[in-house]
């Protein structure tokens, strides 16, 4: 099994780590032979190679809040908890005074309160605030009521980060990742991605509170919103009725819905358990078995390891075989059962845990379970329980992996980094730990950002975008640069004085694009050449036009190709090729069939091109873009009209007819010679 695995390329879908709409890319991670390391390089059984010893093997059950795991969040503004926010620190009440007052600001359209807010963040930012350092940085980065200045930006978020602050840390690897700096950003992804690995559950992956994407190409996107009201969606007020009613499956989902803070609904621990507990009363595995997982954290209620594998064990009974992995872990760490060690490896002091971890995770790999592969292959790679054996470990975590499981990522990703397991690749590494980050805390900014959106707060949601791009989010570089297209002046974009003008806007959504487009968002590097081609937000440069529509024909988009094929026709930024124009309008009608009428209409202009070369048809054609340059506008504004319509219908007339003509002329001339060589560029199909 082992060795066939060997033999094959491994193709690892981010299918549960990142939820892409069509307007991006998936993240695709190939690990060939050439990767994997030579088993004769691998460190010896009774080594102690650094690079696996300083892994934790389990982690600790100890639940880290995401005030701990993400200090100086905005946490306090939008889920208060009277609890935990009770900081007296001077500069710190000074640095939240200046983050409410800058929401305010925008809520109000207030240019001036703005001011203000800045002034605190700075005044507490001068006094050592390292959170408010991070906030000052933000403002740099972005040009609000400062004038933009990317070299101040990363020097706040340096000294931020080395004080503590998690989203400097990103912003900064981010910054680096970007310039293919990955030997400096691969340390601050590595620290993150522990980070976010140590939110994640013990016997299972967490759902992925993946930020949802608020387009659709040009539009809003309607479903995926309305599937994000929370408790006000009429989907979740019929299951909070089914689960009143004694539906456990509802039950249940209601529990989850308020313990993951999924779907809009706001993150509620307290309103979660009695849901858990009244479904798994009605023999829900699922609730026994996240009962088992609060139980060991200790989130929401004391931590108690013996009811924990109680609720394991109900769990498992019932064939949920992820519960496996849950009584694994107890054993393993000894967690309300007696830590047993046996002496099946030669070589002390490695002893080995209790046997009964191992026979639990090996029923979850037996029942394709990827947090059992995951399991297994830590205790094979840290060599508890078992004969340390690295090619086995690599092989268990991507089996984990191609199953989705986020922390089997992160094993990889540390292989790719320290070179054990898997030949060393440090950009590899690099892009495997952004995505595990990104499932950090800090992720909550999408879900408020996603409730400010939703409450009608386009400003103040388009505020906690940009901060989120700033950490590196390509849904959240996507979603800003949207509404700033999309609402314009109700964006309330804040610039360096006042209210940003039409022209900071533009800039602003073209660097956010452009960053969005750079990781894979095939309708940002759209928009890019449609930029660049028109002379939106920076000068017309068709040659950088092209090479955005060539990036987003690389990802087989229809619109990129058409506009190569145009591009190509006209001879703009790329050579005048007739023959490619064609290529490129055929593969647009092929990838998306719903572009019959433009490139029907795109090869009767190649047709008269080719066929009626200098003529006034040509010149014609050529003219409507000038007059014309956006398409959709001539759609309303000219065609629509009635008579303009009329002119357009004798045009296309006059084109059939000149078509028709033609083709009856070759065929005569065709019959006369017996062999006549066809039109290499073709007529065009004309419409029904």
């Amino acid at each position: 099994m082992r060795n066939r695995i060997h033999k094959l390329h491994y193709v690892l879908l981010l299918s549960s780590l990142l939820f892409l709409s069509t307007s991006a890319r998936p993240f695709v991670l190939v690990i060939s032979p050439d990767d994997l390391q030579d088993p004769s390089t691998y460190p010896s059984d009774d080594s102690d190679d650094p690079s696996i010893s300083d892994w934790d093997e389990f982690g600790d059950s100890e639940a880290n809040s995401d005030a701990d795991l993400d200090p100086g969040s905005w946490r306090p503004i939008f889920e208060p908890d009277p609890v935990t926010d009770t900081s007296t620190d001077e500069a710190e009440l000074v640095y939240y005074s200046g983050v409410r007052k800058m929401m305010s600001a925008v809520s109000e359209a207030n240019p001036r309160l703005m001011e203000e807010a800045a002034a605190e963040i700075e005044a507490a930012a001068s006094s050592g605030n390292v959170h408010a350092q991070s906030a000052l940085g933000f403002l740099y980065g972005t040009g609000v009521t400062k004038e933009r200045n990317r070299a101040k930006a990363f020097t706040y978020h340096y000294f931020s980060s080395n004080g503590g602050n998690m989203q400097s840390k990103m912003a900064l690897a981010y910054t680096y990742y970007r310039q293919n700096m990955h030997d400096t950003a691969v340390k601050l992804y590595a620290e993150l991605a522990e980070l976010a690995v140590n939110s994640f559950l013990i016997s299972k992956d967490s759902p992925v509170l993946e930020p949802v994407r608020v387009h659709v190409g040009t539009e809003e996107n309607t479903e995926a919103l309305r599937k994000s009201r929370g408790e006000e969606d009429e989907d979740f007020q019929i299951l909070e009725y089914q689960a009143e009613k004694g539906n456990a499956l509802a039950m249940h989902k209601i529990g989850v819905y308020y313990y993951f803070g999924l779907r809009g609904v706001r993150r509620d621990h307290a309103k979660a358990l009695p849901w858990f507990m009244k479904a798994a009363e009605k023999g829900e595995p699922r609730s026994m078995e996240l009962l088992g997982e609060i139980y060991v954290r200790g989130a929401g209620v004391g931590r108690n390891y013996t009811k924990a594998l109680e609720w394991f064990k109900l769990a498992s009974r019932q064939e949920l075989y992820s519960a496996y992995n849950g009584m694994g872990y107890l054993f393993i760490k000894g967690y309300g059962v007696e830590k047993n060690y046996t002496k099946e490896r030669n070589v002390p002091p490695y002893p080995t845990a209790n046997p009964e971890a191992k026979l639990y995770f090996e029923k979850a790999a037996h029942n394709k379970e990827a947090g059992g592969h995951y399991n297994l292959g830590v205790m094979y790679l840290k060599g508890i329980g078992v004969n340390k054996d690295v090619k086995k470990a690599c092989d268990f975590f991507i089996l984990a992996a191609s199953a989705g499981q986020a922390k089997a990522f992160y094993q990889l990703a540390k292989m790719f980094h320290t070179g054990v397991g898997l030949k060393k690749n440090i950009p590899m590494a690099t892009a495997v730990y952004k995505l595990v980050a990104e499932q950090g805390p800090w992720s909550s900014l999408s879900r408020w950002a996603l409730e400010l959106y939703l409450k009608g707060d386009v400003g103040n949601a388009f505020l906690l975008y940009s901060r989120m791009a700033e950490l590196g989010y390509e849904v959240a570089q996507s979603n800003a640069a949207w509404i700033l297209d999309k609402y314009g002046e109700q964006s309330v974009c804040m610039g360096e004085s006042g209210f940003c003008t039409d022209e900071e806007r533009h800039q602003r959504a073209h660097s956010l694009w452009w960053q969005a487009s750079e990781q894979g968002n095939e309708h940002a590097a759209l928009l890019i050449g449609d930029a660049y081609y028109y002379g939106r937000g920076t000068e017309r440069d068709y040659d950088r036009a092209a090479e955005a529509y060539m990036h987003a024909r690389s990802q087989s988009n229809a619109q990129a190709m058409f506009n190569l094929g145009y591009m190509h026709e006209h001879g703009q930024g790329i050579p005048l090729d007739l023959h490619l124009a064609k290529r490129y309008y055929d593969q647009a009608l092929e990838i998306d069939p719903a572009a019959n009428l433009p490139v029907t209409l795109a090869l009767a202009s190649l047709w008269v091109r080719k066929n009626y070369a200098n003529s006034f048809l040509v010149s014609l054609i050529d003219a409507l873009p000038e007059v014309f340059p956006k398409v959709h506008e001539w759609v309303e504004d000219v065609m629509m009209e009635e008579g303009n319509a009329m002119i357009l219908a004798l045009f296309v007339c006059l084109l059939t007819v000149l078509y028709f003509r033609e083709r009856q002329r070759r065929h005569a001339a065709a019959e006369a010679a017996l062999a006549q060589q066809p039109n290499d560029l073709g007529a065009p199909m004309m419409a029904n």
